[in-house]
């Protein structure tokens, strides 16, 4: 955990997946295709936290979906890349607008799409239900699954490395 924490410690930039990251992967569809996702309102309130110690997040998702443009604009989050399915360009591209390191960089997966931005961050947290090569590849396998508090585990873990986790609890009691 000492090797986790070091790597998190240096962490300006986390990247989350959404299918299967930020929601639990079922794909919710209308007759008429109106798309519907759920999101763990936890995972919003540790992504906010963590956006308020300074750290930036951005989004990478295979799908698009305007319910993840609405959800992203509610939490603050501007660096949204959607129908990536291929995602190492995007993230090649926020590393040079951010002017940022692979080092500073952490990615949150769920599946094998996943693993090429997985294998160059400084940080590649896996979700507790990935499928087992995304967690082989993984420095950190969150204890919560995928839409059910993942996220917040990310998010809280890197506050903690940065030791702004208390501080970010404390304004709420």
């Amino acid at each position: 955990m000492q090797e986790v924490f070091a790597r998190a410690s240096a962490i300006k930039l986390v990247i989350f997946d959404v299918d299967g990251v930020l929601t639990d992967g079922g794909l919710y569809l209308s007759d008429d295709g109106q798309e519907y996702k759920v999101f763990h309102s936890r995972d919003g309130h540790g992504m906010k936290m963590l956006q308020y110690t300074g750290v930036r997040i951005g989004i990478i998702t295979g799908r698009t979906s305007q319910v993840v443009n609405h959800r992203m604009e509610n939490l603050g989050i501007t660096h949204v890349y959607q129908g990536q399915q291929v995602k190492l360009p995007a993230y090649e591209h926020l590393l040079e607008k951010l002017n940022l390191q692979p080092h500073e960089t952490a990615y949150v997966g769920d599946d094998v799409v996943d693993l090429a931005i997985m294998q160059r961050v400084g940080l590649a947290i896996a979700v507790q239900d990935a499928h087992p090569l995304v967690k082989q590849h993984a420095h950190w396998i969150t204890p919560k699954p995928g839409g059910r508090g993942a996220a917040r585990d990310a998010c809280e873990l890197i506050m903690e490395a940065q030791g702004t986790l208390e501080a970010q609890l404390e304004k709420h009691y």
